[in-house]
């Protein structure tokens, strides 16, 4: 991790090195002379920390030599801060004591800078001192000079297939469904299946139950299990297999006489090769392996083991086995089973609620249990037990010697930059909803993702950073939607990162925690950062001055902010949810220049300053939640500016100055109901990706230009009710894949407009204006059905100009029919609502192109008499009909029924849960089909709704229910407002 800190001052020392900085910092007498000084020193230093960081977590005093060096690289970049900040201070009040007198020279300005210079120049020459005295140190540990780690010295104990089932708890699901997907035949073969988990969930033990079950031994000719392990020796494997084939050792030594040889001993035979605990992310060493196999018999399967989701599709994987953790039940049988081998029974009643606590404490971990159980079988008293209960995992030295190193494998695979990321994870408390922008956005503060570069080449490698450690099954329990990607991440997992960052505090330390909650001052010191949770007095704030990510959210802080201008490190700071801030807090933040994350929602927020314009680093600014009139036209100064949140304020109009920020992605103006139109300005926004606009119910127009937004994929317009034309544009947004409503007829925009918008995802509300046979042409144009990721389709028509002009009531359906019919959904729809239909049948495709849809709603389509066929739809699960004047009979086409039904055999609404009729007064009669009746004679196995659970019929006229239902009416889980009809066979 010290390689990733260094990397970070080295990174600020070659800015100043190659004069990348400003004018002010260029200015110092000697800067450039002493940045290359210390970057040549630190990059002697780093060519040792490989070896360095292998002995950490072994050697205390080494350990202690790498936390000197972490602080003095903090420190580096602690003071180029401060002369970067005080070179911006002073340029700000240049630029502003001009605008106020042109005229003036400042003798004090000139002051300040002198006074400023002399102080930096004697902190880098204290820290000359100490990175020189680091480096003598280094001389008295003989490290390695640029020696990669040798994994190999860290590897696993070699696994064999034997297994006692006895010490196997809770995997009999997981078992069963592996030894399906093994004896399931295919034609084709080798298949590859994955079972992929953090260390330590048991994957290799469920392998090994697999690899046991009876049901093989038919099943395979040939059974093998090879233990891999994290270096993929090929000749190694080669071997195993072919041993394990002709069960006797081989003096092969050549990797293409091995796998010749292994070609002509499974020629044609079924195998099953189990490879455990594989790490190789290179396609280069496995394919051999798999063209081998190849030779095999048909049905053949490989089933691995791996902690990394990579590994399994470089393996091309046909299905993955995400393997979850035990449940505490499972746990404390486990425990149970190694912790009281060999006591009384007394002994165990009297420790039992305790272990039980203790296997709570394990979180799933089957390693976890019997590390802990271990430990438990040599402790005899009741004290003892409570002790190891109230411990740290990560403080137990059990878990150092016997837990951690199953992930220090996985762990030693990240590079440095990666290691800090996944060690920062500690700094989140546990079973935290970890938002990963927010991650990777604190990533960014700290330096972790380096300092130089673009905002868009940071994010980009934070989410390589984030995938990666994902893959590796660092982090769980995933939620993704259109706000992000949130996880959390396993306690042990998180001890282990703990124990990653543990080191031994000094005096100075412990006499700051005698003031304040020495897990802040730990947060201080470890991770630069501060979470805090409850009020933090504003006197105990200076020993804060370090951080650079503060999140007080909820704190309910008024006077914090007062003090918070000397935190001129700060680069991530979230005050949201603090509505009893001053009116002069925003003016305090806009002093913290160095900024790049700022989150100011529900902070009562009246007005945003002008000084505002002094961000010039902020990247993400979140205003959203307050009472905001106006934004200031300085936020057009904000060129960084990638991300910007103002929804649910009170805003009138967007300054046209928002078309500075041609950096933005993100515009949320979502919940602004008096913004009428935008500035055309907007459309400067050329890397803009993600428009909100959501609820602006008073927004009537877009920009005209529109068409520049090219990189734009998310328009969200749902609920601006009187955004009735869209400029014409929007067709050429090819990449658009969110487009909530649009209004397509005569008087809107063109439903033509849509023709080319195939990626348009989710949920679409189509309002349609028809008047006569021109917008059918335009209905056709505008191709829904190639619209294949559509997954939600509401079609609102409105036909009142039809029947102002079309006299002839025939002609009038065949216009509604005619429109309908070209609007044909896509294939994979899952919900479809029709609204307001004025022909008298639908369209074909009703019946016979909606094999995906779940939902069904079909409203106020008041000429339509008799319902079409449903009873088809495979997937149909919710119907409703409400609101249709004309309908009268419920025939058995709508159950799908055709012909006779004594000769009809199949299944009526198959997986149907709850049915819906509201609002049909003339509905008298729904057709018996007499299911049942003269069975002798029929040769029907009719099955109709078997699914149903819920069933309402509100506001209609009928007045009996057809048998088939009335019978299953009494066992229905909801039955709603029956409007007087008799459910009972009785009646």
């Amino acid at each position: 991790m010290a390689d990733a800190v260094v990397s970070i001052a080295l990174e600020r020392l070659a800015a100043i090195a190659e004069e990348k900085v400003r004018e002010e910092v260029k200015l110092v007498r000697g800067v450039k002379e002493e940045a290359l000084y210390l970057s040549s020193k630190l990059k002697t230093i780093r060519d040792v920390l490989e070896d360095a960081e292998r002995r950490r977590y072994k050697d205390k005093t080494v350990q202690n030599w790498l936390k000197k060096l972490e602080d003095v690289s903090y420190d580096i970049d602690d003071v180029l801060d401060e002369w970067n900040f005080g070179a911006l201070k002073l340029h700000i009040r240049r630029k502003n004591m001009h605008k106020v007198c042109p005229f003036i020279r400042s003798s004090c300005l000139c002051s300040h800078k002198v006074l400023t210079h002399r102080d930096i120049a004697k902190k880098m020459k204290r820290l000359k001192e100490r990175v020189n005295m680091i480096l003598n140190e280094k001389d008295g540990f003989n490290f390695v000079v640029n020696q990669p780690m040798d994994r190999r010295e860290s590897a696993r104990v070699q696994s064999v297939s034997i297994v006692d089932v006895l010490d196997v708890h809770g995997r009999g699901d997981d078992k069963e469904a592996l030894v399906n997907k093994l004896i399931m035949h295919e034609e084709v073969g080798p298949l590859v299946i994955s079972i992929v988990g953090v260390g330590g969930i048991g994957k290799t033990t469920l392998a090994q139950l697999v690899y046991n079950d009876e049901r093989l031994v038919n099943c395979f000719e040939l059974k093998i299990w090879v233990c891999v392990s994290d270096v993929f020796d090929e000749v190694r494997i080669a071997k195993a297999i072919l041993e394990s084939v002709k069960k006797e050792s081989s003096d092969l030594n050549e990797l293409e006489s091995l796998l010749s040889c292994l070609k002509d001993s499974i020629f044609g035979k079924k195998i099953l090769l189990v490879l455990d605990d594989v790490w190789t992310e290179d396609y280069a060493k496995w394919e051999p392996f798999k063209n081998s196999l190849n030779c095999g018999a048909p049905g053949s399967k490989v089933l691995v083991t791996t902690r990394s989701e990579r590994v399994a599709r470089m393996m091309r994987t046909t299905e993955i086995h995400n393997l979850g953790q035990l449940s505490d039940h499972d746990c404390w049988l486990l425990m149970k089973r190694v912790a009281f081998d060999g006591r009384s029974e007394a002994d165990n009643d009297e420790l039992q609620e305790i272990g039980k606590k203790i296997a709570n404490k394990c979180k799933g971990l089957p390693l976890a249990v019997k590390v802990l159980g271990s430990l438990l079988r040599f402790k005899d008293t009741k004290e003892e037990w409570e002790s190891v209960l109230d411990s740290e995992m990560w403080q137990l030295e059990e878990a150092e010697v016997d837990l951690f190193p199953h992930l220090f494998l996985s762990y030693n695979e990240l590079s440095p930059a990666m290691k800090r990321c996944f060690s920062y994870s500690a700094f989140f408390p546990k079973d935290w909803v970890i938002d990963v922008d927010t991650m990777i956005r604190m990533w960014m503060a700290l330096g972790y993702l380096g300092s130089t570069g673009s905002t868009a080449n940071l994010e980009l490698r934070g989410k390589e950073f984030f995938n990666n450690l994902r893959m590796r099954s660092f982090f769980q329990d995933f939620e993704e939607d259109g706000n992000g990607v949130r996880c959390k991440m396993h306690d042990i997992v998180h001890d282990f990162a703990q124990f990653l960052r543990k080191t031994k505090r000094n005096d100075q330390d412990s006499k700051v925690e005698e003031k304040i909650n020495a897990s802040l001052a730990s947060q201080v010191e470890e991770y630069r950062s501060l979470f805090c949770k409850e009020e933090l007095p504003c006197e105990l704030f200076g020993f804060a001055r370090r951080v650079r990510v503060l999140s007080m959210s909820s704190c309910k802080s008024k006077d914090v902010v007062r003090v918070m201008e000397k935190l001129i490190h700060l680069r991530y700071l979230d005050l949201s949810n603090n509505d009893e801030l001053t009116v002069q807090a925003p003016r305090t933040i806009c002093r913290l220049y160095n900024l790049q994350t700022l989150d100011l929602k529900w902070c009562g927020l009246k007005e945003i300053p002008r000084e505002i314009r002094d961000l010039t680093d902020l990247r993400h600014l979140d205003l959203s939640c307050n009472r905001l009139k106006e934004i200031p036209k300085e936020v057009g100064n904000l060129i960084q500016l990638r991300y910007l949140n103002l929804h649910y304020n009170q805003l009138i109009e967007i300054t046209k100055e928002i078309g500075n920020l041609v950096r933005l992605r993100c515009l949320d103006l979502s919940r602004n109901g008096d913004i009428k139109e935008l500035p055309e300005t907007i459309c400067n926004l050329s890397d803009l990706q993600t428009l909100h606009l959501s609820h602006c119910w008073h927004l009537s127009r877009l920009p005209e230009g529109i068409e520049h937004l090219v990189n734009l994929r998310h328009l969200d317009n749902s609920l601006c009710n009187v955004l009735y034309q869209i400029p014409q544009g929007i067709k050429k947004l090819t990449g658009l894949r969110t487009l909530r409503q649009f209004y397509g007829g005569r008087g809107w925009s063109k439903l033509g407009y849509l023709k080319e918008l195939d990626q348009l995802s989710g949920l679409v509300e189509l309002h349609i204006r028809l008047r006569d046979r021109d917008d059918m042409h335009e209905a056709r144009t505008a191709r829904l059905m190639n619209k294949i990721h559509i997954e939600e389709l509401k079609v609102f028509l409105f036909c009142e100009a039809i029947e102002r002009v079309e006299s002839d009531q025939v002609l009038r359906n065949e216009v509604a029919l005619e429109a309908l019919a070209a609007l044909r959904p896509p294939p994979g729809l899952k919900r479809l609502t029709i609204f307001g239909y004025q022909g008298t049948r639908f369209p074909s495709w009703i019946s016979s192109c909606l094999d995906r849809v779940r939902r069904l709603d079909v409203r106020e389509c008041n000429y339509i008499s008799i319902l079409p066929c449903l009873g088809l739809l495979p997937e149909l699960e919710k119907l409703s009909v409400w609101g249709m004047d004309e309908l009268k009979f419920v025939g058995r086409e709508f159950l799908g029924i055709t012909g006779d039904i004594k000769w009809w055999s199949g299944t009526s609404f198959p997986v149907l849960k709850k049915l819906s009729f509201r609002g049909c007064p003339q509905w008298k009669e729904w057709e018996d089909v007499m299911v049942g009746e003269d069975e002798e004679e029929s040769s029907t196995t009719v099955e109709i709704m078997p699914s149903l659970v819920e069933l309402e019929i509100t506001g209609c006229g009928l007045t009996v229910l057809p048998s088939w239902l009335l019978s299953k009416a009494s066992s229905l889980e909801i039955l709603t407002d029956m409007s007087g009809v008799p459910v009972s066979e009785d009646y």
